[in-house]
């Protein structure tokens, strides 16, 4: 499923404001990076942007796909969904959620009556059937916190 032609130019131009805002340079490899996210609601993995615009620049790396999608993460041009630091295993099969380090990656669980309580909006149903729903929280841990403290103070 694609984006209108309307809303894919204002995502653009968010892009290049973002850039110009942060003085970082424009290349065309990360503007067809974004372009292909931008385009899309399909959310799409770095190796299917990669395939997608390797087509448009041949030259193009799959590393340099990655690092432009983590590059514009930090711009807060895009969000990673699913395992940002490395696909994790959990052997707690009682239904619980889930506090996750954007720095680190600590991931630990949690019990709250009131998110077990959330309703599922009825328009999912329109995606696909419910099976469960569980919450991630995403955060920054204590030990994070710190470092961040520590690393102003030297400054």
């Amino acid at each position: 499923m694609t984006v209108n032609a309307e809303e894919i130019q204002r995502r653009i131009d968010i892009f290049e404001r973002a850039c110009k805002e942060k003085g970082a340079k424009l290349t065309m490899q990360r503007l067809e990076i974004f372009r292909e996210i931008a385009k899309s609601e399909e959310h799409p993995p770095a190796e299917a942007i990669y395939q997608a615009v390797s087509t448009r620049l041949p030259t193009i790396s799959l590393d340099t796909v990655y690092r432009t999608l983590w590059w514009l993460s930090e711009l807060g041009l895009v969000v990673p969904l699913g395992p940002e630091h490395g696909t994790r295993f959990d052997a707690n099969m009682t239904h619980h959620h889930h506090f996750v380090c954007a720095e680190c990656g600590l991931t630990r669980d949690f019990s709250s009556q009131d998110l077990d309580r959330l309703e599922v909006p009825e328009s999912i149903t329109a995606i696909g059937s419910i099976e469960g729903a569980q919450v991630v929280v995403k955060g920054i841990c204590h030990s994070c916190a710190e470092k961040r403290r520590s690393s102003a103070n030297k400054t």
